[in-house]
C-alpha cells in the first residue's frame, strides 16, 4: 500500500505575526504587548541554568520558592520596567509592589511562574500577566489586556485586549530568529464542552461540589483534565470547552488563587472568549466583578462554558 502523499507545509509567511496584529490597539498598549512577548520567548533559553533546586528563600506566602522562579521574577520586572511603559509592578513573588515611573501608562500584575511546581517533571507552565492604566485596586473590567505565555511542547502566547481572544506560536525561521505568528485568531468555547479540572482536596470540597464535578463525569459525560499549572489547564478550557475551579475549601475558605495575579487575568480571557466565571460566594457573580483591598487577596474561581457556570451556581444553591 502507497503511503499518503504527505500535506504541503504551511506557508509561514503568509501568517500575520504578533506585531503586525497588534496594530489594532493603542500603540502605548501595543508595544507592552510586543515587549513582553520578546521578553518571555528569551527567557526559555535561560530557564536551563535554574531548573535545579530550591532558592532557600520563602515568598510573602509563605511558600517556598524555586531558583527559576526567583530568576523569572527578577527578570520579567527588570525587563518591564526598561520598557519605559510601566510605572507600577504587582507581582506573586514580590514583598511590594515596584513604584518606578509616575509618568508611564502602565499598571501590571504578574504571576511569573505560574505551574512552577511541575518545573522537575517537565510538565507545562506559564506566565500570566494583567494590564491596567489605572492603579489598583480596581475591577477585573478596568483591565486594558490580559496575556498570558505557556510553555509547554509548543510555545504560545494569548492575549485579549477586549477585541477578542488571539493564540499565537513561537516560529523559529531558516536563520535561526524566532517570531510570534497567529495561530487562532478570535478564539471562542466550543459550545460542547469536554475537559474538567479541579483543584485542591476534594475531601475538603463543599458536598454540593462533589456531586457537581460527580454530574461532569456522568451527565455531561467530560473529560477529567488536570496538570497543576493554571495557565496549562485553562488552556485546555479555551480550546476544548469545558470547567475549570479552584473552589473555597474547609481549610481555604478564601480559595487558593490569587485575585489579581491569576483570577482576574483568566476570567478576563475566558469572558472574551464567550465563557462565564463566578467567584464562588453566594452575593457574587463574576470574578471580573470582584475587587479588594490588597493585590494579594484571594478568591474562589470557577470558570468555563456559560451553561456549565450557570449549572454550577444551580447546584451550589441548593
Amino acid at each position: 500500500m502507497l503511503s499518503p502523499k504527505p500535506s504541503a507545509p504551511l506557508d509561514v509567511s503568509k501568517l500575520p505575526t504578533l506585531d503586525s496584529h497588534l496594530k489594532s490597539l493603542p500603540p502605548d498598549l501595543a508595544r507592552l504587548i510586543s515587549s513582553f512577548a520578546q521578553i518571555s520567548m528569551d527567557m526559555q533559553t535561560q530557564f536551563p541554568k535554574y531548573l535545579r533546586g530550591a532558592s532557600g528563600d520563602r515568598n510573602k506566602y509563605g511558600e517556598a520558592t524555586a531558583k527559576l522562579d526567583v530568576w523569572a521574577n527578577g527578570h520579567l520586572c527588570d525587563s518591564l520596567i526598561k520598557t519605559g511603559l510601566v510605572r507600577t509592578i504587582h507581582s506573586e513573588e514580590l514583598g511590594q509592589p515596584i513604584y518606578y515611573n509616575d509618568s508611564a501608562p502602565f499598571v501590571v500584575t504578574l504571576d511569573p511562574l505560574d505551574g512552577s511546581s511541575n518545573i522537575v517533571t517537565n510538565n507545562p507552565f506559564g506566565i500570566i500577566m494583567g494590564i491596567y492604566r489605572d492603579d489598583l485596586p480596581q475591577k477585573g473590567r478596568k483591565l486594558a489586556a490580559a496575556v498570558y505565555k505557556l510553555y509547554g511542547p509548543v510555545n504560545t502566547l494569548v492575549y485579549s485586549a477586549g477585541l477578542g481572544v488571539h493564540e499565537f506560536v513561537k516560529h523559529y525561521h531558516a536563520d535561526g530568529s524566532a517570531e510570534f505568528l497567529l495561530l487562532n485568531e478570535n478564539i471562542e468555547l466550543p459550545k460542547k464542552a469536554e475537559v474538567f479540572g479541579i483543584g485542591s482536596d476534594p475531601l475538603a470540597w463543599d458536598s454540593r461540589l462533589r456531586s457537581f464535578a460527580k454530574d461532569l463525569f456522568k451527565k455531561e459525560k467530560l473529560k477529567a483534565r488536570y496538570c497543576g499549572s493554571f495557565v496549562a489547564d485553562f488552556s485546555q478550557v479555551l480550546h476544548k470547552g469545558g470547567f475549570f475551579a479552584y473552589p473555597s475549601t474547609s481549610k481555604n475558605p478564601d480559595g487558593k488563587f490569587r485575585l489579581y495575579y491569576e483570577c482576574i487575568p483568566l476570567a478576563y480571557l475566558c469572558e472574551e472568549a464567550g465563557g462565564a466565571s463566578w467567584d464562588g460566594r453566594a452575593s457574587g457573580g463574576s470574578i471580573l466583578d470582584s475587587k479588594a483591598d490588597s493585590a494579594d487577596a484571594r478568591s474562589p474561581l470557577y470558570l468555563g462554558n456559560k451553561d456549565l457556570i450557570a449549572k454550577l451556581k444551580s447546584a451550589m444553591r441548593n
